[in-house]
């Protein structure tokens, strides 16, 4: 093991032996959150996650984002990026085209042009054999009906994967076409449309039992997983009996919305549960509510024209969960929500102490609330009382709406 590698698995608290997976959420332009983390992550390290990971995995923006680490880019270079795609590829399309074609909301001209130009037209099988790195994308192949999972590892000299000579652009392009947002790619749309928005449980059984089998071993494996912000929609039992606009679409928008959110973290309990026995999981995220935002450093936000809050913890639910995946005019709000989120697990006031003697997270393990198998910055808002309460009584029961 070369002493960048070392230096990094020993700053981050990781067995020597170990090999490191990097799992990357969708979310769109909220992918800035993520990269704010990435950056302090290799800050911790001392050296860009190509250096010292074995894997990446990715979906949509993760997809994205793991691309340009498999083109040996650090997160301040990704996020240059990526400041640079969310500003030309967010574009909306002229009024008289929407309103006469009715098309996707944006056009993937930009995308494509710059993708090409970022990395060519390299194959899966050139990236691997460059870096080193072993690698999962998702996207949903219509035509099929399931999920497809682009992959490529390499055991000795043997190179392994489906889909190991087609161009990493069209991969890229496949991952991230979320549909009414964009076109689909052929018959390709985002991965994150089913239940692969959280691509982290698929990279785990991609690695230790379909093609990185032998390479990979479960308790030699640690697995970095970010997320890009979780819209947690607490919906009071009122909202559902007079909800707001027509019945079938506020359900519509429930279910699509929950549906991902819930996929996730089924998979992220999965992992954590112990059955895969020696996993090392380190799971970062936050749920976008005032209860999460409000464990964050207050500091300062930028103007943004439908929000009045100065800081961070001004800001309300409702603003907080209607963060869409492509309102680029919240990309500094994301941005700063994710620098916040960087101090609070890295602090500043700890940096001078001993690792030993620090008490927040600074990537030595999973992220949890104490005394909890939940994320330290994810709400939950249960109410088992009362539900065990109410639920017991055959009058309460009898008094519920047909």
């Amino acid at each position: 093991m070369d002493e960048t590698r070392k230096v990094a698995r020993e700053n981050l608290g990781i067995p020597l032996r170990n090999k490191v997976i990097l799992s990357i959420d969708g979310g769109g332009m909220r992918g800035i959150f993520t990269l704010q983390i990435l950056k302090k992550l290799e800050w911790l390290a001392g050296s860009p996650c190509y250096k010292w990971c074995d894997m990446v995995a990715g979906t949509s923006t993760g997809g994205l984002i793991s691309s340009l680490i498999l083109n040996k880019k650090s997160t301040i270079e990704i996020e240059e990026i990526y400041d640079t795609l969310v500003s030309k590829v967010f574009t909306k399309r002229s009024w008289l085209a929407n309103r006469i074609y009715n098309p996707p909301a944006y056009d993937k001209k930009n995308f494509r042009e710059l993708t090409h130009k970022l990395v060519g037209d390299q194959t899966l099988k050139q990236l691997n054999a460059g870096t080193g790195l072993d690698m999962l994308f998702t996207a949903k192949d219509l035509a099929a009906g399931e999920e497809t999972f682009f992959t490529c590892f390499k055991h000795g000299d043997t190179i392994k994967g489906t889909y190991q000579d087609v161009l990493l652009r069209a991969v890229m392009e496949a991952t991230m076409s979320a549909p009414t947002y964009f076109s689909p790619f052929e018959r390709f749309v985002d991965g994150g449309t089913t239940t692969f928005n959280n691509p982290v449980l698929a990279a785990v059984l991609e690695a230790l039992h379909y093609d990185g089998k032998g390479k990979y071993k479960q308790n030699e494996l640690t697995v970095f997983s970010f997320g890009t912000g979780s819209v947690l929609r607490f919906i009071q039992p009122s909202e559902t009996k007079n909800p707001k606009g027509l019945d079938s679409i506020f359900w519509l928008k429930y279910v699509m919305a929950e549906a991902s959110k819930d996929a996730s973290e089924m998979q992220i309990d999965t992992l954590r549960s112990g059955l895969i026995e020696g996993l090392d999981l380190r799971r970062y995220q936050l749920s976008l509510d005032q209860e999460a935002v409000h464990k964050l450093p207050n500091v300062p936000i930028k103007p943004v024209s439908d929000i009045s809050a100065a800081t961070l913890h001004g800001l309300t639910d409702d603003q907080l969960k209607n963060i869409d995946m492509a309102d680029v005019s919240k990309f500094e709000l994301m941005k700063t929500l994710g620098q916040a989120t960087a101090e609070f697990i890295c602090p500043a006031t700890e940096l001078e102490l001993p690792m030993t003697s620090r008490k927040a997270n600074w990537f030595q393990k999973d992220f949890l609330a104490p005394n909890s198998k939940r994320g330290a910055l994810v709400t939950a808002r249960g109410d088992i009382p009362g539900i065990q309460k109410r639920l017991s009584s055959s009058d309460w029961i009898d008094k519920q709406q047909t």
